[in-house]
């Protein structure tokens, strides 16, 4: 009875090392799958840095759990970046306000988004060098009292907005008399604004001002002789990376291997490939 009983304890204490040893294998193994990807947070609604589409047409990447795919500038940085550090891009569709929020929670390995990295954001995160930087424009509708002007000033009484949490909104604020309206959460949003007459115009950066009136004919995009102040950070793009990552260096040199012919040739293929309804 002893015998019989030692024997079933001894291939309980087996069965159960096994099984834990199964366990970390798997766990073993998801952790690997992890340092294999590199997860990139964009809004996927900020042509022509980034879209959303719904094939995997003009270079689209899959997005992270979900049927659609991401499309655009940021988008072909992010693959060579992925390349460079050898590992699978995973593409994760973030709301502009969360990216943040998801990087220093670790959710994001980066963010690739046509951010700006300004002062305050500095702060919070760290920035790689920059990867294109563009001018402020104001997008209006074609044909109305707004689509000539020169100046920042001559929009004084036009109801002018830009996206929320952005230094595009901030600026508003130099034009003199601007009936200054409230901040709106994407690109999308805005154009449907300007649109319905909502609003006479907003505040983007030029490949997005080029895309919206490429996108559609009834818009305009107002390059400016006399325009808004701002400081170099405010007009760069960089990725976003947290805190003393030891990705920033590895980043800085996959961009720097980047010329800037081939920067200009892939932005002038995203303003070429951007969907029509984006």
């Amino acid at each position: 009875m002893r015998n019989k009983l030692f024997i079933f304890l001894a291939l309980s204490l087996v069965t159960m090392i096994l099984l834990a040893g199964c366990g970390t294998s798997e766990e073993t193994g998801g952790t690997g799958s992890e340092k294999d990807t590199f997860k990139v947070g964009l809004e996927a609604g900020y042509a022509p840095f980034n879209w959303t589409q719904m094939d995997e047409s003009n270079g689209g990447v899959k997005i992270d759990r979900n049927a659609e795919y991401a499309g655009g500038y940021d988008v072909e940085i992010a693959k060579k970046i992925a390349e460079g550090l050898g590992k699978e891009l995973v593409i994760v569709k973030t709301e502009w306000d969360g990216l943040v929020p998801s990087l220093t929670s670790g959710k994001i390995d980066a963010i690739i988004a046509g951010m700006s990295p300004t002062a305050e954001r500095k702060e919070m995160i760290d920035f790689s060098d920059n990867y294109y930087k563009s001018d402020l424009v104001i997008v209006v509708k074609k044909g109305g009292a707004y689509e000539n002007a020169t100046s920042i000033q001559d929009f004084k009484g036009a109801k002018i907005t830009a996206q929320l949490n952005t230094f595009h909104y901030s600026v508003i604020d130099q034009i003199d008399g601007v009936e200054k309206q409230t901040a709106m959460d994407n690109f999308p949003a805005m154009r449907v604004a300007l649109e319905s007459g909502v609003i006479d115009g907003y505040v983007s950066e030029r490949p997005e001002g080029v895309s919206a009136s490429s996108a559609n004919e009834n818009f305009a995009m107002v390059e400016l002789t006399e325009g808004f102040e701002t400081s170099e950070d405010d007009t760069a793009i960089a990725v976003g990376i947290a805190k003393d990552s030891e990705l920033t260096a590895k980043i800085n040199e996959i961009l720097a291997g980047i010329s800037e012919d081939e920067r200009i040739s892939i932005m002038d293929a995203a303003i070429k490939n951007q969907p029509a309804a984006e």
